[in-house]
């Protein structure tokens, strides 16, 4: 079993993954390694959904700056980077709920999850420009979550953006208010999670066959996913037959 500090797994059907380095979650190198390992570890237990939260004010204030010096950012990035390697291989949609602050590598964390929903008071930004930096995840990941001149206004200038900017432009999905914020994100989740395991998979594949293609480029791809993979799956099977039989489907995640 792990010994983690700073980031608590809750197992299941739908897998919890918890910041717990109150107050703003700043991400040292024990961090990102125990984060690391908690998707790793919730990846192997194939749930249906990932949730990933935060405990205290902030989601994340991002990476420490003490860890950007020069012995020690090569190092950083190898573990930072792996995270995302791990999420961007993950069957399971991972949705991210944010309070607070979400800032340079915490705001970074969110562009990798394939939701997000936010308080109204939450804030959102790129400020590696102000101290001699970029962000190499989210020079990638925000033109796609937000579009190319969105995304550059946020890496060039370093300002922040509110929750109801961040939910027009791309960035996530929903804002709720902060007093409803555990039951409404809750509630969201569930939207999600009460489908197939195996079916939200699939489409979570699909997604990631269609990047940066065009239809034609990836249809063939898509329909040997959809034959050979989602068709063959119990629940596509149930799916299809609760429906004409006119009841709810018995799902079994596979």
């Amino acid at each position: 079993m792990m010994n983690l500090q700073h980031v608590a797994i809750d197992s299941g059907r739908v897998a919890r993954i918890t910041l717990r380095r109150a107050p703003l979650n700043v991400l040292n190198l024990k961090m990102l390694a125990e984060l690391g390992q908690a998707f790793t570890s919730v990846s192997r237990d194939r749930p249906a959904v990932v949730v990933l939260a935060a405990e205290g004010k902030a989601f994340s204030a991002g990476v420490d700056i003490a860890d950007h010096t020069e012995e020690k950012v090569g190092g950083m990035l190898e573990l930072f980077h792996t995270i995302f390697r791990t999420m961007a291989d993950m069957d399971a949609p991972v949705i991210a709920l944010v309070q607070g602050a979400a800032l340079g590598g915490g705001c970074e964390l969110i562009t990798a999850c394939d939701l997000a929903v936010a308080t109204a008071s939450a804030r959102f930004g790129q400020p590696e420009i102000r101290v001699g930096a970029f962000a190499p995840v989210a020079a990638v990941e925000l033109p796609v979550a937000m579009g190319p001149r969105r995304a550059a206004e946020m890496l060039f200038t370093g300002e922040t953006i509110s929750a109801e900017e961040a939910a027009t432009g791309g960035l996530i999905n929903r804002v709720f208010p902060d007093a409803t914020f555990a039951t409404d994100a809750a509630a969201y989740v569930e939207l999600v999670s009460r489908h197939s395991g195996a079916v939200l998979a699939c489409t979570k594949e699909a997604l990631r066959l269609g990047r940066g293609r065009t239809l034609q480029e990836a249809l063939p791809d898509l329909e040997t996913l959809y034959l050979d993979k989602l068709m063959k799956t119990h629940d596509a099977r149930e799916g299809l037959t609760a429906f004409m039989e006119k009841r709810r489907p018995d799902f079994k995640d596979s």
